[in-house]
């Protein structure tokens, strides 16, 4: 059974999660521990593979990609890793998960308008070993990505 986080881990990781540059000195003054504390807890987290490191949150919309889209692909059974492959040697294809269901994989792509989109489906559709796709236009964002009600109820307790 994996170690849980305790609420010291989760009032961190919220702390960091609202101000991503926030130094150890000042984690350990906001959360009322010490440096040593902070950096002992930031190193557990790190070597656990909870924290992972500190990347910006992007807007992809204001970066010009402002539609996303996203498709469930059949593929022929045993050839996962070369669709991957594929997958992930298109700029636009930002996740891709394995699932079960009626689809193998499960893709999030982006594109800047709906001709854009049609470039990077045929693309996803042109890598080996995709036999089917379904494609879905994300019409908004009503629940956007998420852990911070997980960390709220770990700090509570």
């Amino acid at each position: 059974m994996p170690e849980t986080l305790d609420a010291l881990d989760a009032r961190l990781l919220l702390l960091l999660t609202d101000s991503p540059r926030l130094g150890v000195l000042e984690c350990a003054r906001r959360l009322g521990v010490a440096r040593g504390t902070v950096q002992a807890r930031l190193d557990r987290l790190t070597e656990r593979g909870i924290l992972g490191g500190f990347p910006p949150e992007l807007d992809l919309a204001a970066m010009g990609y402002g539609l996303t889209a996203f498709a469930v692909l059949e593929i022929a059974q045993g050839r996962r890793a070369e669709v991957v492959e594929a997958l992930s040697a298109i700029d636009e294809v930002c996740e891709v998960y394995a699932t079960t269901g009626q689809g193998d994989l499960f893709v999030r792509m982006v594109a800047r308008n709906n001709d854009d989109l049609q470039r990077v489906v045929d693309e996803v559709v042109g890598a080996p070993y995709v036999r089917r796709t379904s494609t879905s236009i994300a019409l908004s964002t009503p629940v956007p990505p998420r852990v911070r009600p997980l960390l709220e109820r770990l700090a509570r307790s």
